[in-house]
C-alpha cells in the first residue's frame, strides 16, 4: 500500500481532474430519486452498462414505488435477468417499494440512515444517492476508488471505510462534491486493475505507482 500523498500533490491531481471534466457525471441511468437508488442496487456485482440495458424498459413502466410494485416480482425478474444475482435483486427491489410505500409516503429519504435501512442499499448505495441526487459531499467507495487511492496513495486504506474517511480527510474540501466520480472514472478508463493506461493518465508524473505501463 502506498503511503499517505501531502496535500500539495492531492490538490495538483485534483486540479487537473476538475479542468479535465468540471462536472463528472454517474453513468447509471435515472429519472428521478426512486430509479437512482434502484439502480445503483441493481449494480452491486454488476456493470452500470448491463443494468442501464437492464433498467432502459423496466424504468418507461416502473419509475416509482407504486408502479414497481403493480409490475410484480415476476415482472421485475424478467427485466433484470441479465443481471448478476437478478433474483435477489427482484426481491429486495421489491421490499425496497413496499417501504417506500408504507413507510416514507413514496420519496426517497435523504439521510444515510434512512437509506441504509432499505433491502439492498448498503453504505455505497446510499453514498452515491446523497451525493447524485441530494448534492451532498459523500463518498462512495467502490473497487476502482479502492485501487486508485491505495496505489496513488491519495486515499489509501485496507477497507472501503478507511478509504472513505481517508478521502474525506485529505482531500481538498473544494473537490469534494465531485472527488468520488473523478476516481471511478479514472479507475474505470484509466488506471485499471490488471493493465492501467499510465500513458494516457494526466496526473502520472504526480503518481507515486512503481509498476507504471507505458506500452
Amino acid at each position: 500500500m502506498t503511503k499517505q500523498l501531502d496535500y500539495h500533490t492531492i490538490h495538483a491531481m485534483f486540479s487537473r481532474f476538475r479542468d479535465s471534466e468540471p462536472e463528472p457525471k454517474g453513468e447509471l441511468d435515472h429519472v428521478n430519486a426512486y430509479t437512482l437508488v434502484v439502480a445503483v442496487a441493481l449494480s452491486a456485482q454488476a456493470t452500470d452498462v448491463g443494468v442501464n440495458k437492464a433498467t432502459k424498459e423496466l424504468f418507461k413502466i416502473a419509475d416509482t414505488p407504486e408502479k414497481m410494485l403493480a409490475l410484480g416480482l415476476d415482472g421485475v425478474t424478467e427485466h433484470i435477468k441479465t443481471i448478476g444475482l437478478y433474483r435477489n435483486k427482484a426481491k429486495n427491489v421489491m421490499k425496497m417499494s413496499q417501504i417506500l410505500v408504507d413507510e416514507y409516503n413514496s420519496v426517497v429519504p435523504s439521510s444515510r440512515a434512512a437509506l441504509e435501512s432499505l433491502p439492498g442499499v448498503g453504505r455505497k448505495t446510499a453514498n452515491v444517492v446523497l451525493n447524485m441526487w441530494f448534492k451532498q459531499p459523500t463518498q462512495a467507495v467502490d473497487t476502482h476508488i479502492f485501487r486508485f487511492g491505495n496505489r496513488t496513495g491519495v486515499c489509501p486504506g485496507k477497507d472501503v471505510v478507511v478509504v472513505e474517511r481517508a478521502i474525506e480527510d485529505h482531500i481538498p474540501a473544494e473537490f469534494a462534491m465531485h472527488a468520488h466520480h473523478w476516481m471511478i472514472l479514472h479507475g474505470r478508463y484509466v488506471c485499471k486493475a490488471r493493465k492501467p493506461v499510465c500513458g494516457n493518465c494526466i496526473v502520472e508524473d504526480l503518481c507515486p505507482f512503481e509498476e507504471k505501463n507505458f506500452g
